[in-house]
């Protein structure tokens, strides 16, 4: 399955434009979607899911376009883990999922087997008599990706899906979506860079409604190699006036004071030396390379 966006653009009625004359094709597989808050990527979700209609441009999921006509049928084929959920507070985990998969159709039997799985896969199985209102915030993540899952969609979108989850519990999400994107295709939106690096080999990078870049993540890294540097500084203060002139990524204490990893597009005037680039380093250099030391 593949879903392709041409020459999309999204307005609201105060005249911002969220989405403009944006073009992307979604591959099978896990698709990362990358950009800071504000970048348009919760805007771009819910046309793909049909909540928002779009101004202008065309989108279709496996040659079906979005029309209202078509919506039903794309319906089925989607799950959604919005950013922001609410499930039933006064149901019991169990009862919650239950009604949710029958609301999708799916027989009782096959709904709690499936109910059943995912439970035991995201860790929840000991809280499914519990009130949705007294589960934390992670389980209730957790709960909102198992509704997502549940009718088992051709195509799943999730929004910040390990947000408020323990590193374990991030871990166990993120190889429950790679075992899930298996003949399927999942767009997986986020700002934590180091989801995307455990998941993906495809994604694109958004801002301000336009996408910087899209592709293969070994070309994104390519294309930053050669612009990272690290490089020791004495102290705090020898630090800070690097920070004056370069985009410093990270900053370390060691042994010998400081080490600085900074990124520039041409060597830095001070002794340092050559760096491999992670995705964090090709996100901060395609998000700001026009403005980088030159």
């Amino acid at each position: 399955m593949s879903i392709k966006i041409k020459d999309l653009t999204v307005t609201f009625k105060n005249n911002v434009t969220a989405i403009d004359h944006a073009d992307l094709e979604i591959p099978g597989g896990i698709y990362g979607l990358l950009g800071e808050n504000g970048a348009g990527k919760t805007t771009l979700m819910r046309v793909l899911t049909t909540v928002l209609r779009p101004a202008g441009g065309a989108v279709s999921l496996d040659g079906i376009i979005y029309c209202e006509g078509n919506y039903p049928k794309i319906q089925k084929k989607i799950g959604y883990l919005p950013q922001e959920i609410d499930l039933y507070p006064n149901l019991t985990l169990q009862e919650c999922l239950e009604y949710m998969g029958a609301l999708s159709g799916i027989p009782k039997d096959k709904c709690r087997e499936r109910i059943r799985y995912y439970l035991e896969k995201t860790n929840l199985t000991q809280h499914r008599r519990k009130k949705m209102r007294q589960l934390s915030g992670g389980m209730k993540r957790r709960a909102g990706l198992i509704q997502a899952l549940l009718s088992e969609p051709e195509f799943l979108i999730v929004d910040e899906p390990t947000t408020g989850l323990d590193p374990e519990e991030r871990i166990r999400i993120r190889n429950l979506l790679v075992d899930f994107s298996e003949n399927r295709t999942v767009l997986f939106s986020t700002h934590v860079v180091e989801d995307l690096t455990a998941v993906c080999s495809q994604l694109a990078v958004m801002k301000k409604g336009k996408f910087l870049y899209s592709g293969s993540m070994k070309e994104l890294l390519r294309e930053t190699a050669g612009h990272v540097w690290t490089c020791h500084m004495a102290d705090e203060r020898q630090a800070r006036e690097l920070e004056r002139k370069y985009h410093v990524s990270s900053k370390q204490f060691s042994e010998n004071g400081m080490e600085i990893r900074l990124i520039s597009r041409e060597r830095p005037e001070i002794q340092c030396a050559p760096a491999q680039p992670t995705l964090e380093d090709a996100y901060i250099y395609i998000d700001r390379r026009s403005s980088l030391t030159k």
